[in-house]
């Protein structure tokens, strides 16, 4: 209850905070990539139920001769690139907390079709809200594979606590400021999880 009340608050203080930019940002979005600058993608909450999460348009909907969507590295654009490093795509998410399907900290919420693949112990990502940051985000981010991401989200949900989330919080800020992580070698964000 205190979790959500937190969310409800800072969610509420942040989109005030930032909605000036983030306004700014939909509007350049808008005249940049000439569609919509809200991108959604369906993701897993609590107990792997699925939900839309926005974020910020940072790649081009492009696709080869097979209609099949190109790679990320070509899609993604130089002004996109740069709204990567700052983390500015997820403010969106913002509404997603302010709705409940997220925190601002939990495991990151991923592909409903990812339930399927996790080990019993990984499934347990599943027992909290997912969040904009978390323990894995704070500890390599996208530069760490994923089994050590889920254990780093599982070792966040046993070991959940007010003081754990005020620490991932103050680390969080640090991370963005260095920006650490934003990608995995090879990749523009991460490689798509495969057992």
């Amino acid at each position: 209850m205190i979790k959500r009340s937190a969310d409800i608050m800072m969610s509420i203080a942040f989109l005030f905070i930032f909605s000036i930019p983030m306004g700014i940002l939909y509007v350049v979005l808008a005249f940049h990539f000439k569609e919509n600058p809200i991108f959604k993608s369906v993701r897993a909450k609590y107990r792997g139920d699925g939900f839309v999460m926005y974020k910020f348009r940072t790649m081009r909907s492009a696709v080869d001769s097979n209609n099949e969507p190109q790679p990320d590295s070509k899609r993604v654009t130089e002004l996109g690139q740069l709204i990567r490093s700052w983390s500015l795509d997820e403010l969106p998410q913002l509404l997603n907390v302010l709705k409940g399907d997220m925190s601002l900290i939990g495991p990151r919420p991923l592909p409903p079709e990812y339930n399927e693949l996790y080990t019993i112990e990984e499934r347990k990502r599943l027992e909290m809200k997912p969040g904009m940051t978390g323990w894995a985000q704070v500890n390599g981010r996208n530069n760490v594979n994923w089994k050590a991401k889920f254990q780093l989200d599982v070792m966040y949900v046993t070991k959940y606590s007010l003081l754990f989330d005020l620490k991932i919080s103050l680390l969080t800020i640090m991370v963005v400021l260095k920006k650490e992580g934003i990608s995995q070698d090879g990749h523009v964000s991460a490689e798509r999880y495969k057992k």
